[in-house]
């Protein structure tokens, strides 16, 4: 009888699962080589790295990351905190972010707080008790309890989508406002003035309050009145988008352009255009905010601002990753502000003759 398998026999162990120094055997090398290729498998030749690999996948072996984490103070988790996952919003740059974690051995855990704070607060304390090292977060807003969370517990955290250098924390993300801005400026340029905004309730949303202001900002820059602009709140949907855009359109003076929040919300009111018999733009523009892949496919093609999302999500996991490594110190890492560009389709168009 083998001598492993008698030792097992002796101490109760039959059914017990499969250790290291099973793979080790099975595979015909040392423990420490099992190691080396489970945790830096560069070091090891690619031929060796599949031999333990076989054994591992025979044997069913799971590594005993509890006791590694307990070792080493860590647990090679991170955690992320998305507001939704029923539309592409954040895919592009969680994808980005989740690649990048895993170059690096990183497992990435995912919760979507659907926009509310108080379940976000909820999710930052199980995140945290499952011992995530370090948490990804999208914009500003949320509870001060949460902050207080991460600050007692010294969790590494960023803040995503969002830059805001006025406050002590560390941000990868973009000037929503001066965006959004940028964008109703080129609005007004082709001869609008009759505007309209389709945005993401603003509560606890610092993303589509800073847009709205954009629009705002644009209008005082041109001389108009922003307390005149209509704007509609609705949660991202193309569903949503369309009954906001019907909405718009059935008021007495209906816009000539209508600046949405996202580009979810723009694809529904171009559909619903078409719906109604509004030519694009023709009779009245849509732009959209993002630029994600729907931009590409709705018709026309969607003017929109266009946002770095993987290059955001790829800063965001090598940011994480040094702060949890300590690099920083006791120093606040800088916080990195990205450009955004406006992507010309055909949604935009000049004033209708009618309107100029």
């Amino acid at each position: 009888m083998p001598e492993e398998k008698l030792r097992r026999q002796r101490t109760g162990r039959a059914n017990s699962s499969p250790t290291l120094e099973d793979v080790a055997q099975k595979a015909g090398v040392s423990t420490a080589t099992v190691s080396r290729c489970l945790n830096a498998p560069a070091r090891v030749s690619e031929a060796t790295r599949k031999q333990v690999l076989e054994a591992v996948n025979q044997l069913g072996y799971a590594p005993n990351f509890g006791a590694r984490a307990l070792a080493a103070k860590r647990t090679d988790t991170f955690g992320a905190i998305i507001p939704t996952m029923e539309n592409a919003i954040f895919a592009r740059g969680l994808q980005a972010f989740q690649e990048e974690l895993e170059q690096n051995g990183i497992t990435l855990l995912v919760s979507s707080s659907s926009y509310s704070p108080q379940l976000e607060e909820k999710q930052v304390h199980a995140l945290i008790a499952r011992g995530a090292d370090a948490l990804l977060l999208i914009g500003h807003d949320r509870t001060p309890k949460s902050y207080d969370l991460l600050e007692s517990k010294g969790i590494p955290h960023v803040i995503a989508w969002s830059i805001a250098h006025d406050v002590p924390r560390t941000s990868i993300g973009f000037d929503n406002r001066n965006a959004m801005k940028t964008l109703a400026l080129e609005v007004l340029k082709l001869g609008h003035r009759d505007l309209a905004v389709i945005s993401a309730p603003r509560e606890g949303n610092d993303r589509a309050r800073e847009r709205c202001q954009g629009v705002a900002d644009a209008l005082i820059q041109f001389g108009l009145r922003p307390t005149d602009l209509p704007i509609i709140e609705t949660p991202y949907s193309i569903s949503n988008g369309a009954e906001a855009f019907q909405t718009l359109v059935s008021s007495g003076n209906r816009p000539t352009a209508v600046l949405c929040g996202n580009d979810v919300l723009a694809a529904g009111a171009i559909s619903r255009a078409r719906e109604l018999g509004l030519r694009v733009p023709d009779d009245i523009s849509i732009t959209g905010f993002d630029d994600i892949e729907i931009a590409q496919i709705v018709s026309p093609g969607l003017t929109t601002v266009h946002v770095p999302h993987r290059k955001m999500g790829i800063h965001a996991a090598r940011l994480l990753i040094a702060m949890r490594n300590g690099e920083y110190g006791d120093a606040p890492a800088e916080s990195l502000e990205l450009q955004v560009t406006i992507t010309w389709r055909g949604s935009l168009g000049p004033v209708p003759l009618r309107n100029a």
